[in-house]
C-alpha cells in the first residue's frame, strides 16, 4: 500500500482534501462515523456512508467493510470509506499520511503516532505536539496557511461572511427531533419559505437565496444542530466543491509535499 492517505472525515470541506490528492495520484481511504451530519450533501463524499456510494465531481466513493477491500477500490479508480470514527484501522493501513479534516472544531484523538506525517484542519490542534501542521479554516487573508507551531485560530461561533451574510445564511434546529424536508438542495426561497421541519416544527429561511446545504431527511438531530445553508449566490454550482474546500485541500497536499520533501520523520514513528 505505497503512497496510502487516510483522511478522517469526508464532509464537504473534507471532499475538497480528498480530491487534491486523489488527483495528484495518492491512494485516499476515507473515514467517517456511522452518522454523519453534513448538510452540503451533494459535495460530500461521507454521503456514501448512506447510500454506498456516491459521485462528487469526477471522484467516485464506495462504502467498504474491511481494509482488504482497499486495494481493489484503487485499482478500479475508486476511493473506499471505511466507518471507523476511532481510527481503529489506521495501525493497520499504515498510511503515509493522516490528515483529519473532521472540522470538529477539537481533536478527537488525532495524534502524530498515527503515521509519519500527521495534519489536521482548524482550531483544537497544536501543530508540533498533536499533529506536524495544523492548517487555518478561518476564511480571511490567512485561510488555508500553514501553521507548523502552535495553534489555528480559535472557533468564533459565528459564520465567516459571504456576500454580506454571516448568521442568517445557517439555520440551526430550533428544537431536538426528526428532520422532514419541504424544500431540497439546489431550491431557489425566498426569505420566510418553510423550508424543513424538526420535530414538527417548521423551520423558515432567515433570507432569500439558493439552498445550498440540508441535512438529511428522517435524521434525528439535537436542538442547535446546523441543518441548512442559504448563500445569496443563487448563479453558484451547488453540485462543485466550494472554493473554501478546494483552497484547504490544496494546503493539505502542500503540506505533505512540504514535509515529504524536506525527509520529516516523526521520531516516534521511526
Amino acid at each position: 500500500m505505497n503512497d496510502v492517505i487516510v483522511i478522517r472525515g469526508g464532509g464537504d470541506l473534507a471532499t475538497g482534501v480528498v480530491q487534491k490528492f486523489f488527483r495528484s495520484g495518492f491512494n485516499v481511504v476515507i473515514l467517517e462515523t456511522h452518522t454523519p451530519t453534513a448538510i452540503r450533501r451533494t459535495v460530500s463524499l461521507c454521503e456514501a456512508v448512506y447510500d454506498g456510494e456516491v459521485t462528487v465531481e469526477d471522484m467516485r466513493c464506495q462504502k467498504v467493510e474491511t481494509i482488504d477491500e482497499l486495494k481493489s477500490c484503487w485499482c478500479n479508480n475508486i476511493i473506499p470509506l471505511l466507518i471507523d470514527p476511532d481510527g481503529a484501522t489506521i495501525s493497520s493501513i499504515r498510511p503515509n499520511a493522516v490528515i483529519d479534516a473532521i472540522i470538529a472544531k477539537k481533536n478527537l484523538g488525532t495524534n502524530k503516532d498515527m503515521a509519519n506525517i500527521t495534519i489536521a484542519l482548524g482550531p483544537g490542534f497544536c501543530a508540533g505536539k498533536d499533529v506536524d501542521v495544523v492548517i487555518e479554516t478561518m476564511r480571511g487573508h490567512n485561510l488555508g496557511k500553514l501553521i507548523f507551531t502552535g495553534y489555528a485560530m480559535l472557533d468564533t461561533g459565528i459564520p465567516a461572511k459571504i456576500e454580506g451574510e454571516s448568521t442568517q445564511r445557517v439555520v440551526y434546529a430550533p428544537v431536538a427531533g426528526k428532520i422532514e424536508h419541504v424544500q431540497q438542495i439546489g431550491a431557489i426561497v425566498d426569505q420566510g419559505d418553510t423550508i424543513l421541519s424538526v420535530g414538527g416544527i417548521d423551520v423558515y429561511a432567515p433570507i432569500s437565496g439558493l439552498l445550498r446545504g440540508l441535512i438529511r431527511e428522517k435524521m434525528v438531530v439535537s436542538k442547535g444542530l446546523k441543518v441548512a445553508d442559504i448563500d445569496k449566490r443563487t448563479n453558484i454550482d451547488y453540485r462543485c466543491i466550494s472554493d473554501k474546500a478546494r483552497c484547504l485541500g490544496g494546503a493539505a497536499l502542500e503540506a505533505y509535499l512540504h514535509l515529504k520533501r524536506n525527509g520529516h520523520k516523526n521520531n516516534d514513528n521511526k
